[in-house]
């Protein structure tokens, strides 16, 4: 009786140990040793082709990293969120990167109001966030975290008033500005005070909002002034739609624009309108240097598609954040947050980057015209130190 009340005993505790053993097992974390970068775009959505192109961009600096063997002997995941191209799901779709996802750094977004919303929760939680695309000034702004690896709307609303001015001897212009965004807004700031600081004159401002299909009231009001351009700081949905409604009032002077114009939607939606037309731009894909041919070459293999300079620009970010954790040796947010504010000279798809003491890229800008379809570089600029 002893002896069976002993055996029984033991086999209690032996079944205690095993659920004790199994409970603690399920309680630890799992983890598959990788690193994780986050990245948020709009992959639905109005502007959508900006996010589906840099995501491509991504996921081919991603994978060349892998198959030369990781970061730090680790492979890279890159944890990709869709904003819709929406203020409120950015900063949602941040959020659960890093608090949900554990990412060590964030990639993203196109649009400026966008990567403000998510720029802010970046900064809260002490994430390093570098913007491929989000020209506006206020995004760096925002804290000491965040980092964007495009020129500046300042940069290119000069550019572009330099060449409007100069080169197409334009000097009578009216704007025409979605201002609902940030990045149009401030590119219609820094275009009217080039202009006029050359002599100069901006004789309308006509404003829209992001659903609008119907421009056709605030251009006869221009037409009616007589300007000898347009200038269009928007995005490539409503920029085509613009350009086909001008050509119909017989507004035929260059509209003038800005890198928010480029995606192969425009050219679909614009066609022949939008001959004799230019906007500012980042990179060109007929550039002859040999890492453009090659990363354009890759890109088509891959996705049969021409890349645009959002796929570029997202590239190029995404392998300074690997640069960034090679530096800093670790995965400590803080230690790659240093390490990209001392990134010099990077040789980029889209030009030699340096990031400047306020977070910003100081890098080139070009001039692209459309002529009979096509993307032509008329001028590639340099910023004046």
């Amino acid at each position: 009786m002893k002896q069976l009340f002993l055996l029984k005993t033991l086999l209690l505790i032996l079944i205690l140990t095993s659920l004790l053993a199994c409970e603690k097992k399920n309680d630890q974390p799992t983890t598959d040793n990788k690193i994780k970068i986050g990245v948020y775009y709009p992959l639905t959505g109005e502007i959508a082709t900006f996010g589906q192109f840099g995501k491509k961009g991504v996921e081919m600096a991603v994978d060349e990293i892998n198959k030369s063997g990781g970061l730090l002997g680790r492979q890279v995941e890159a944890i990709y969120e869709d904003t819709r191209g929406l203020q409120q799901d950015s900063s949602i779709a941040v959020q659960k990167l890093i608090d949900k996802d554990k990412v060590i750094g964030v990639l993203g977004e196109s649009a400026s109001t966008n990567s403000i919303a998510g720029g802010q929760v970046c900064q809260e939680k002490k994430i390093p966030m570098i913007t491929p695309s989000s020209t506006n000034p206020q995004v760096t702004q925002i804290g000491d975290y965040i980092f964007r690896i495009c020129f500046l709307d300042d940069f290119q609303g000069e550019v572009m008033a330099r060449f409007a001015f100069n080169s197409l001897k334009a000097k009578r212009i009216a704007i025409l500005y979605d201002n609902g965004s940030d990045y149009s807004l401030g590119l219609e700031q820094f275009f009217s005070e080039t202009l006029k600081k050359l002599g100069g004159e901006i004789i309308a401002k006509e404003a829209y909002q992001k659903q609008d299909v119907d421009f056709s009231s605030q251009l006869t009001k221009i037409k009616g002034l007589n300007p000898d351009a347009i200038y269009v700081p928007g995005y490539y949905t409503q920029v085509g739609q613009i350009a086909q409604q001008a050509r119909k009032l017989g507004l035929n002077i260059p509209l003038l624009g800005a890198d928010g114009w480029d995606s192969p939607s425009l050219l679909e939606i614009g066609k022949e309108a939008l001959n004799g037309c230019y906007f500012s731009n980042h990179y060109n894909v007929e550039d002859p240097d040999p890492m453009v041919k090659s990363f354009v070459q890759t890109f088509v293999d891959r996705y049969k598609t021409t890349p645009d300079t959002t796929a570029g620009l997202a590239y190029d970010a995404t392998h300074i954040m690997f640069a960034a954790i090679k530096k800093a040796n670790s995965t400590d947010p803080k230690a790659i947050r240093d390490a990209i504010a001392e990134i010099k000279n990077f040789s980029g798809i889209t030009g030699k980057i340096t990031i400047s003491p306020t977070r910003d890229a100081i890098k080139p800008a070009v001039i692209v015209g459309i002529e009979n379809g096509k993307y032509i570089v008329k001028e590639k600029i340099s910023p004046v130190s």
